[in-house]
Protein backbone atom coordinates (compact mmCIF):
# COMPACT_ATOMS: atom_id res chain seq x y z
CA UNK A 1 0.00 0.00 0.00
CA UNK A 2 1.33 3.42 -0.93
CA UNK A 3 1.92 5.93 1.81
CA UNK A 4 -0.87 8.51 1.91
CA UNK A 5 0.50 10.82 4.58
CA UNK A 6 4.16 11.52 4.03
CA UNK A 7 4.46 14.86 5.76
CA UNK A 8 2.54 16.00 8.85
CA UNK A 9 3.91 19.52 9.33
CA UNK A 10 3.26 21.49 6.15
CA UNK A 11 3.08 25.06 7.52
CA UNK A 12 0.37 25.80 4.94
CA UNK A 13 -2.17 26.38 7.71
CA UNK A 14 -0.16 29.05 9.44
CA UNK A 15 -2.26 31.73 7.73
CA UNK A 16 -5.50 30.49 9.36
CA UNK A 17 -6.65 28.39 6.40
CA UNK A 18 -6.77 24.67 5.90
CA UNK A 19 -6.57 22.56 2.77
CA UNK A 20 -9.61 20.61 1.70
CA UNK A 21 -9.39 17.24 0.00
CA UNK A 22 -10.74 18.81 -3.21
CA UNK A 23 -7.72 21.15 -3.33
CA UNK A 24 -9.50 24.29 -2.13
CA UNK A 25 -8.61 26.19 1.03
CA UNK A 26 -11.01 27.37 3.72
CA UNK A 27 -10.73 29.50 6.80
CA UNK A 28 -10.26 27.38 9.90
CA UNK A 29 -13.20 29.30 11.36
CA UNK A 30 -15.62 28.24 8.60
CA UNK A 31 -18.75 26.31 9.53
CA UNK A 32 -17.68 23.39 7.36
CA UNK A 33 -14.31 23.10 9.11
CA UNK A 34 -16.11 23.34 12.44
CA UNK A 35 -18.40 20.46 11.43
CA UNK A 36 -15.42 18.37 10.31
CA UNK A 37 -13.75 19.09 13.66
CA UNK A 38 -16.87 18.05 15.57
CA UNK A 39 -16.99 14.75 13.67
CA UNK A 40 -13.27 14.24 14.43
CA UNK A 41 -13.85 14.86 18.15
CA UNK A 42 -16.81 12.48 18.12
CA UNK A 43 -14.66 9.82 16.47
CA UNK A 44 -11.95 10.31 19.08
CA UNK A 45 -14.40 9.93 21.98
CA UNK A 46 -15.76 6.73 20.42
CA UNK A 47 -12.18 5.48 20.15
CA UNK A 48 -11.77 6.10 23.88
CA UNK A 49 -14.95 4.19 24.62
CA UNK A 50 -13.87 1.32 22.36
CA UNK A 51 -10.67 1.00 24.41
CA UNK A 52 -12.65 0.03 27.52
CA UNK A 53 -11.92 -3.55 28.55
CA UNK A 54 -15.57 -3.85 29.66
CA UNK A 55 -16.85 -3.39 26.11
CA UNK A 56 -15.23 -6.27 24.25
CA UNK A 57 -18.49 -7.23 22.50
CA UNK A 58 -19.24 -3.66 21.49
CA UNK A 59 -15.73 -2.91 20.21
CA UNK A 60 -16.47 -4.29 16.73
CA UNK A 61 -19.57 -2.08 16.45
CA UNK A 62 -17.70 0.97 17.69
CA UNK A 63 -14.82 0.42 15.24
CA UNK A 64 -17.28 0.19 12.34
CA UNK A 65 -18.90 3.42 13.50
CA UNK A 66 -15.46 5.05 13.64
CA UNK A 67 -14.85 4.04 10.03
CA UNK A 68 -18.26 5.42 9.03
CA UNK A 69 -17.43 8.70 10.77
CA UNK A 70 -14.16 8.83 8.84
CA UNK A 71 -16.19 8.36 5.65
CA UNK A 72 -18.43 11.27 6.68
CA UNK A 73 -15.37 13.42 7.32
CA UNK A 74 -14.08 12.46 3.87
CA UNK A 75 -17.40 13.42 2.25
CA UNK A 76 -17.21 16.78 3.98
CA UNK A 77 -13.54 17.35 3.12
CA UNK A 78 -14.19 16.47 -0.51
CA UNK A 79 -17.34 18.63 -0.52
CA UNK A 80 -18.90 15.63 -2.18
CA UNK A 81 -22.55 15.60 -3.15
CA UNK A 82 -22.28 11.82 -3.03
CA UNK A 83 -22.64 11.07 0.62
CA UNK A 84 -22.78 8.15 2.89
CA UNK A 85 -24.47 5.04 1.54
CA UNK A 86 -27.99 4.48 2.85
CA UNK A 87 -26.99 0.95 3.83
CA UNK A 88 -24.81 2.38 6.59
CA UNK A 89 -27.82 4.21 8.05
CA UNK A 90 -29.92 1.04 7.80
CA UNK A 91 -27.18 -0.96 9.55
CA UNK A 92 -27.08 1.56 12.39
CA UNK A 93 -30.88 1.53 12.71
CA UNK A 94 -30.76 -2.27 12.96
CA UNK A 95 -28.19 -2.03 15.76
CA UNK A 96 -30.34 0.53 17.62
CA UNK A 97 -33.35 -1.77 17.35
CA UNK A 98 -31.35 -4.86 18.41
CA UNK A 99 -29.99 -3.12 21.50
CA UNK A 100 -33.31 -1.54 22.37
CA UNK A 101 -35.15 -4.90 22.26
CA UNK A 102 -32.94 -6.03 25.16
CA UNK A 103 -33.88 -3.06 27.33
CA UNK A 104 -36.87 -2.43 29.56
CA UNK A 105 -39.27 0.21 28.30
CA UNK A 106 -38.88 3.72 29.64
CA UNK A 107 -41.69 5.45 31.47
CA UNK A 108 -39.62 8.48 32.36
CA UNK A 109 -36.49 10.36 31.31
CA UNK A 110 -33.24 9.04 32.72
CA UNK A 111 -30.25 10.99 33.94
CA UNK A 112 -26.80 10.28 32.54
CA UNK A 113 -24.78 8.32 35.06
CA UNK A 114 -24.34 4.88 36.53
CA UNK A 115 -21.44 2.81 35.24
CA UNK A 116 -18.41 4.81 34.14
CA UNK A 117 -18.64 3.51 30.56
CA UNK A 118 -22.33 4.40 30.43
CA UNK A 119 -21.50 7.91 31.61
CA UNK A 120 -18.79 8.20 28.92
CA UNK A 121 -21.32 7.03 26.35
CA UNK A 122 -23.77 9.73 27.42
CA UNK A 123 -21.02 12.36 27.03
CA UNK A 124 -20.30 10.97 23.57
CA UNK A 125 -24.03 11.19 22.78
CA UNK A 126 -23.97 14.89 23.71
CA UNK A 127 -20.90 15.41 21.47
CA UNK A 128 -22.77 13.56 18.71
CA UNK A 129 -25.74 15.90 19.04
CA UNK A 130 -23.37 18.89 18.87
CA UNK A 131 -21.83 17.38 15.74
CA UNK A 132 -25.27 17.10 14.20
CA UNK A 133 -26.01 20.77 14.96
CA UNK A 134 -22.68 21.74 13.36
CA UNK A 135 -23.54 19.73 10.23
CA UNK A 136 -26.95 21.36 9.96
CA UNK A 137 -25.40 24.81 10.39
CA UNK A 138 -22.75 24.07 7.76
CA UNK A 139 -25.47 22.88 5.39
CA UNK A 140 -26.79 26.46 5.25
CA UNK A 141 -23.72 27.49 3.24
CA UNK A 142 -22.33 24.18 1.92
CA UNK A 143 -23.85 21.24 0.11
CA UNK A 144 -23.87 18.43 2.64
CA UNK A 145 -25.36 15.09 1.75
CA UNK A 146 -28.40 14.50 3.95
CA UNK A 147 -27.29 10.93 4.67
CA UNK A 148 -24.39 12.31 6.69
CA UNK A 149 -26.82 14.25 8.90
CA UNK A 150 -29.21 11.29 9.17
CA UNK A 151 -26.37 8.95 10.18
CA UNK A 152 -25.26 11.29 12.97
CA UNK A 153 -28.86 11.58 14.15
CA UNK A 154 -29.18 7.78 14.30
CA UNK A 155 -25.82 7.56 16.02
CA UNK A 156 -27.11 9.64 18.92
CA UNK A 157 -29.99 7.13 19.25
CA UNK A 158 -27.49 4.26 19.19
CA UNK A 159 -25.38 5.89 21.88
CA UNK A 160 -28.42 6.45 24.09
CA UNK A 161 -29.48 2.80 23.97
CA UNK A 162 -25.87 1.65 24.33
CA UNK A 163 -25.50 3.74 27.51
CA UNK A 164 -28.64 2.12 28.89
CA UNK A 165 -27.43 -1.37 27.93
CA UNK A 166 -24.06 -0.79 29.59
CA UNK A 167 -25.78 0.18 32.84
CA UNK A 168 -28.11 -2.81 32.75
CA UNK A 169 -25.35 -5.26 31.80
CA UNK A 170 -23.19 -3.99 34.66
CA UNK A 171 -26.02 -4.16 37.21
CA UNK A 172 -26.35 -0.40 37.59
CA UNK A 173 -29.81 1.02 38.09
CA UNK A 174 -30.92 3.70 35.71
CA UNK A 175 -31.32 7.03 37.46
CA UNK A 176 -34.77 8.39 36.76
CA UNK A 177 -35.33 12.11 36.37
CA UNK A 178 -37.39 13.52 39.21
CA UNK A 179 -39.04 16.81 38.42
CA UNK A 180 -38.49 19.26 41.26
Amino acid sequence: MAKRITKVTTKTGDDGTTGMADGSRLSKSSELISAIGEIDELNSWIGLLASSSNLRKEKVLLRKIQNDLFDIGGCLAMRSKNGLQEGKIEWLEEKVNELNRELPSLDNFILPGGHKDSSKTQIIRAVCRRSERALVLASKTETININCVIYINRLSDFLFVLARKINIDSGEEEILWKQT
